[in-house]
């Protein structure tokens, strides 16, 4: 990089900065943080324990926003007065010490920018996550697996919790169906775009011929959803089903049909828990998933309308990203149009570059 090149760099970043701040508005964050301390110090605020712990819980997330653009701010602003004081000095160790930081600067900036876009209403909420094989026996319930392992490891990256719903292991390999709750800020803002169908293309282990093989597997994310918001589910609309886990979990779980299943009549949702030895603690988990999931539906079917496309099939002509292991090795994504060569990494839970370029191509 040359004193051109990281010149034209900072007034990329300085206009991106001009634009986030218009999103941020952060006089209006410092205004409502004093409300917020003000509220916060009459004694009865906190008699009202549930909106005590939103009001909180909205003013951590204010300060951490505020606290990410003033870094992102005050690196690109130092960055221009060091540069122009190098260049007037001619001060050539410190332009180079900026030139081998400015892809760092770049991706703290960018980083910022896709913080900003995480502001739905539910985006700052932890994500439930259901995956599901298409058609293609072992080969896409392998494939299951490695989209399973590939979310766990993201989550383990990020520091998130996951708390496991359900698990049904595949007859020879991998999964038959596999819903888990991922923990975190902003979990489900992130997760999100990976609703879809996800391909991939690789030479089979469990062929004996060694032929490239496609596999389909779709993805479902939904956020936890509030018990405060309210979604009628109403006792006729759902049909219960009890079984046995299928599981590990010990001789009881084994010997008693603890394992839920609710099937909702007019959506065709089907949700179900085995992740505990109590049937009523799988009924419940169960019911948060399946308010999770009718949440999700009615916002993808207003969504729909507005795009105008109908609901995708979990197979040929509808993936979201591809996954291809043979004869080359790359992944894409359709949203982003980008393509990624680490196929290894990202397989191991190296999905920010992925997600991220999708939440900025969408907001584009």
């Amino acid at each position: 990089m040359d004193a051109y090149e990281y010149s034209e760099l900072l007034k990329t970043l300085s206009i991106k900065m001009e634009n986030i701040q218009n999103i941020v508005k952060p006089d209006l964050l410092q205004s409502r943080l004093k409300e917020i301390e003000t509220m916060q110090e009459d004694a009865n605020f906190w008699l009202d324990v549930t909106n005590a712990g939103k009001i909180s819980q909205e003013k951590t997330k204010l300060e951490r926003m505020l606290e990410k653009f003033s870094i992102a701010k005050d690196a690109v602003d130092d960055a221009h007065e060091y540069f122009e004081l190098s260049k007037a000095e001619g001060d050539d160790e410190t332009l180079e010490m900026l030139y081998d930081e400015a892809q760092t600067l770049k991706e703290k900036t960018e980083a910022l920018e896709v913080t900003m876009m995480l502001s739905g209403e539910h985006d700052a909420n932890s994500a439930i996550v259901s995956i599901h094989p298409g058609a293609g026996g072992t080969e896409s319930q392998d494939w299951a697996n490695m989209l399973y392992r590939m979310y766990l490891r993201w989550a383990e990256r990020r520091g998130f919790k996951v708390e496991g719903l359900d698990y049904q292991a595949g007859d020879e390999a991998g999964i038959k169906d596999v819903s888990f709750m991922i923990k975190g800020e902003n979990a489900y803002g992130y997760l999100k775009i990976e609703n879809g169908i996800h391909r991939l293309v690789r030479i089979s282990p469990f062929d004996s011929n060694a032929k490239r093989h496609t596999s389909f597997s779709s993805v479902m994310v939904s956020p936890e959803i509030d018990d405060d918001i309210d979604i009628a589910i109403e006792d006729k609309d759902i049909r219960i089903d009890t079984y046995r886990a299928s599981g590990a979990g010990g001789q009881h779980v084994n010997k008693t049909e603890s394992a839920i299943r609710i099937t909702h009549e007019a959506t065709g949702i089907v949700v179900q828990c085995q992740n505990d030895r109590s049937q009523h603690k799988n009924k419940a988990a169960a019911m948060k998933m399946l308010k999770s999931r009718l949440y999700e539906y009615e916002m993808a079917k207003k969504q729909a309308l507005i795009d105008g496309i109908e609901k995708s099939d979990n197979g040929w002509g509808h993936q979201i990203r591809s996954y291809v292991l043979a004869p080359y090795q790359q992944v894409k994504d359709t949203r982003s149009n980008q393509p990624f060569s680490d196929v290894a990494g990202i397989l191991d839970g190296d999905i920010d570059k992925v997600i991220e370029g999708v939440l900025i191509a969408q907001a584009k």
